[in-house]
């Protein structure tokens, strides 16, 4: 029997900020399911991660911007006229820009329409990772065609998709399943739902077999030797749920006598307001900015660090994270971990026991843990110990994997 064929639509692709998909991708390989990949964007990050080569699926990339390929949109419009689906899309999409009336909603028609004539006839079912604008344009998709459809969501679609946008997406008649992961985005996605038993938890995980074994002794700096000063890390696009002005504000309020030197990896559309705070605060010599970077070379610096700090805090916008991937990778690599109590962090990380967290959005609480862990070596290795056992026990990505390969398969096959 030939496996099953799935599409899988994401964002962009490949991007360097979202590991927790990759390693989702290569695990339903391995299982077996036959993917291929539709990307709403082409890539900006200039570089990839080595799983990324791993994966085995082809790529396709719907036009980003309508007027870039008006043939492709005109074609997939012509074809479209020929499908019994084509009338309750037009009312779905209609009811959809009179709530919504922006260039975005036509765009995700657009896409939908792209994508429903160009989709191999044996792919069966389309799995999509964002309940926003990507799930919209899975839905639209699906509606035309005939298939079945599902969503995996992760945070920011979670958080600022209007009410109404994610109860209709929840209960329409064609979503097998919707997959997330974290408990507060689960809750909330029932919560919406007429149907909230299709609503999973599934947390990312961390795939172990992807990374080295920790380091088997860190060197016991404590930020008093101003030649050998405290190393700290912090990963993340700079952005506003990062809470990275919170971590600089923090870190210029440590006391003199400790030292110091801080490595941010990623990029983001906050990076130059965060250089100038930097310099306004005096920091520029102690504050590294990194760019973007492959995984190799992130988890190159966690296991040079003494300390990952992460203050993820709400956004104006309403945005949130969920359980950031990379703090699962500082503690892979025995690393201690200061962040908030916020959002999904907390289901991994409990205060005093596998980490250390503090309110979100305040600094000075932040000041204060990174001071008392900076000049506790012992205190960091016994909190990094905590959280690697629990990240082996709970947090492998294994049964995430076949959790969702289950569901995959038996939407697939109905």
């Amino acid at each position: 029997m030939p496996p099953l064929r799935i599409a899988v639509l994401v964002k962009g692709y490949p991007r360097l900020s979202e590991t927790f998909i990759a390693q989702e991708l290569l695990g339903l390989e391995a299982r077996g399911l036959d993917l291929a990949i539709w990307s709403l964007r082409q890539p900006h990050d200039g570089a990839v991660h080595p799983m990324h080569r791993q994966i085995r699926a082809p790529v396709a990339y719907l036009p980003e911007y309508l007027y870039q390929a008006p043939l492709r949109v005109l074609r997939g419009a012509l074809s479209a006229l020929r499908r019994p689906g084509l009338l309750p899309l037009i009312g779905l999409a209609w009811r959809d820009l009179a709530r919504d009336l922006t260039p975005n909603r036509g765009r995700r028609l657009g896409q939908a329409l792209v994508l429903a004539r160009e989709l191999p006839a044996e792919i069966e079912h389309i799995h999509v990772h964002y309940l926003h604008t990507p799930a919209s344009v899975a839905r639209y998709a699906a509606l035309l065609t005939g298939r079945s459809w599902s969503a995996s969501a992760h945070a920011k679609d979670i958080w600022t998709t209007p009410d109404w946008e994610l109860t209709e997406k929840l209960d329409d008649a064609r979503l097998s399943f919707a997959v997330t992961c974290t408990a507060a985005g689960a809750a909330r996605l029932r919560a919406l739902s007429g149907n909230p038993e299709r609503v999973s938890l599934v947390y990312h995980g961390l795939d172990l077999s992807r990374f080295p074994a920790p380091p088997e002794s860190r060197p016991s700096r404590d930020g008093s030797d101003p030649a050998d000063p405290l190393r700290v890390v912090t990963v993340g696009r700079a952005v506003a749920k990062k809470g990275f002005d919170d971590l600089l504000d923090a870190l210029a309020a440590l006391p003199p006598d400790l030292h110091w030197r801080l490595a941010h990896v990623g990029g983001g559309e906050a990076l130059a307001a965060l250089r100038q705070k930097a310099a306004s605060l005096g920091l520029s010599q102690k504050v590294l900015f990194l760019g973007p970077k492959p995984q190799p070379e992130v988890v190159a610096l966690l296991r040079e660090a003494d300390l990952f700090v992460l203050p993820a805090k709400p956004a104006p916008s309403g945005d949130r994270d969920g359980l950031p991937n990379v703090i699962m990778e500082a503690a892979s690599q025995g690393l201690a971990v200061v962040a908030t109590d916020f959002a999904g962090i907390p289901e991994f990380l409990r205060d005093g026991i596998e980490g250390r967290l503090v309110p979100p959005g305040d600094w000075g609480a932040l000041s204060n843990a990174v001071n008392l862990l900076a000049r506790d070596p012992a205190e960091r290795a016994r909190l990094a110990g905590a959280a690697l056992d629990r990240l082996r026990a709970e947090f492998g990505a294994e049964a995430g994997f076949e959790r969702v390969a289950r569901l995959l398969k038996d939407a697939a096959g109905r």
